[in-house]
């Protein structure tokens, strides 16, 4: 098979590319060469935000498919689309369940109805409605037959570049008393990018269309299970101090930024962000692995990036804001 990616050095398009160079597939990939590519594929520099930043597209090659990331504005989806129409079998986008009208209600599916997207040619508005545009934009240039689009949720895992699953383990490996929000059997949904991308590439070779949600089955772990494996993988000596949802939300805590992956219980966000109808997906040959694979696996690499046993500072993607609780937030909130 032969893929082009557009990015493909960060976090999910990295994986992706991992994963099909391990399948032995024939890998291009295009981005502004900020980062280290993997190994053995070939390497095209353009800028997608710049005039002629797709020049190096433009002088030819064909591919079964495209594989394409881009979560700001809507225009640069439009454009590589457009020019790789008819050298190309399909095109991939991997979008977000923000495309859902706030908020789709617990077990929404992909015909849950979406929000207004930006237009394929327009700037950047915000992430929802240019997730959609990008949507709109690869099944404007190769129609709904011809168009995947991977409608991601919480998505963690090694490379990540968000600071989710990163800040959780470097807060636990700190050790002492550790907020954690309740209750411990709050079921989460997210998906492994390793997980993401090899589902991603079955679905290239089943030559699959259309929109799907692209999340483990509900429950697939808790918030319980998450910070366990967190304490297991660190070897910290970390105690887990299980605080009750309205007592962190009297705080004045925000759900999901300062505390990674947590919503409240029966709340709007628990549902939207935990809350998905997967069995479309499933039935497409979506496997997860344990989440205390994922744990160990993130902390690993997370090791890999420091110096003398010590973890690394995870990357940072500059148009997200940082996550993570203050300290003197935690101790007050804890009695300490």
């Amino acid at each position: 098979m032969r893929l082009l990616v557009l990015g493909g050095t960060e976090f999910a398009g990295r994986a992706v590319v991992e994963a099909a160079a391990g399948r032995g597939w024939d890998v291009t990939v295009l981005n502004r060469g900020r980062h280290t590519p993997v190994p053995g594929v070939r390497s095209l520099r353009g800028d997608r935000t710049a005039p002629g930043g797709l020049a190096a597209l433009a002088e030819g090659g064909e591919w079964d498919a495209v594989v394409d990331t881009w979560s700001a504005a809507p225009r640069p989806v439009r454009d590589a689309a457009r020019l790789l129409r008819g050298r190309a079998r399909r095109y991939v986008y991997v979008s977000s369940c923000s495309v859902y009208a706030w908020a789709p209600p617990a077990g929404y599916a992909e015909d849950a109805p979406l929000v207004e997207g930006a237009e394929p040619g327009a700037d950047r508005t915000d992430y929802a409605r240019d997730k959609r545009g990008g949507e709109l934009a690869a099944v404007e240039a190769f129609g709904a037959d011809g168009s995947l689009l991977v409608r991601s949720g919480l998505i963690l895992g090694p490379y990540e570049n968000i600071g989710r699953l990163p800040w959780w383990l470097t807060r636990i490996a700190r050790g002492g008393p550790v907020l954690a929000p309740g209750p411990r059997e709050l079921p989460l949904q997210y998906v492994d990018v390793r997980d993401l991308a090899e589902w991603l590439l079955g679905a290239v070779e089943r030559e699959l269309s259309g929109p799907y949600n692209l999340m483990s089955p509900q429950g697939h772990a808790t918030m319980g299970e998450l910070l366990d494996a967190c304490v297991q993988a660190t070897g910290a000596q970390a105690e887990l101090r299980w605080t009750d949802p309205d007592v962190v939300l009297g705080a004045g805590i925000e759900p999901w930024t300062q505390l990674p992956v947590w919503m409240p219980p029966g709340s709007e966000g628990h549902g939207a962000l935990h809350g998905a109808d997967v069995s479309r997906a499933v039935a497409a040959g979506l496997r997860c692995r344990p989440v205390t694979e994922t744990v160990a696996d993130t902390w690993s690499w997370l090791k890999a990036l420091g110096d003398g046993g010590a973890p690394g500072q995870a990357p940072q993607r500059a148009d997200r804001p940082r996550v993570g609780l203050d300290p003197t937030v935690e101790a007050k909130v804890l009695g300490l």
